[in-house]
């Protein structure tokens, strides 16, 4: 009979112990709201030690600031892929994948959105010229201006003004006590869109 040696559980890497935790604080900020969540039940909530927690995080609110990241991260991933899709001359086509897939993914994830953006207000968490979804669509105004696909005199303000224009539409919808439909949300942002850069029906087709 061959004696069998009972194996230790291996020590999971920082990296993974992190996205535990960021998992865990993330669904007890759902569901309790930011303020009313402990250290103590984020790190009960993902069975690791308390110490574990300060190894990887300062404060409560340094996880949100890493779910805020991790949320922007996925989405612009999102985006890249979106927009992707099309020819890369297809410069509205493109466009138009991006309007989608901003539509979508906030309407998909209203909750998360809100807690990350919303939920506790600091210096850490403010939207700006510097947001990566907004740098992510003025690169693509830029280049599709030198292409002559559209006109804009500065991408980078138009980008800002044409995101917040997006937000402020997909937001008049959730409040709405009679939301319209997603794809006639998305038709409506589309042609105001084009408007504003002044894109010809056949341009990048």
């Amino acid at each position: 009979m061959i004696a069998s040696t009972a194996k230790r559980p291996r020590t999971k890497p920082a990296e993974i112990r992190r996205e535990e935790l960021m998992d865990a604080a993330q669904a007890l900020f759902l569901e309790k709201g930011f303020a009313a969540t402990s250290v103590d039940e984020i790190v009960k909530q993902a069975d690791v030690a308390k110490g574990t927690f300060y190894l990887q995080f300062k404060t409560k609110e340094d996880v949100l600031v890493a779910l805020r990241e991790r949320f922007v991260a996925t989405f612009c991933a999102r985006l890249t892929k979106a927009m992707d899709g099309p020819p890369v001359e297809a410069w509205s086509d493109r466009l138009d994948a991006w309007i989608e897939t901003v539509v979508h993914g906030y309407l998909d994830h209203v909750a998360l959105h809100d807690l990350v953006f919303h939920e506790h207000v600091s210096s850490h968490l403010r939207i700006g010229h510097d947001d990566p979804v907004i740098t992510q669509l003025a690169a693509l105004l830029a280049a599709g201006a030198r292409r002559g696909a559209w006109t804009t005199k500065d991408a980078n303000l138009s980008a800002l003004m044409l995101f917040h224009a997006v937000h402020g539409a997909v937001d008049s919808v959730i409040v709405s006590p009679k939301p319209a439909e997603r794809e006639a949300l998305i038709d409506g942002i589309r042609a105001f869109c084009h408007q504003a850069l002044r894109i010809r029906s056949s341009t990048g087709r």
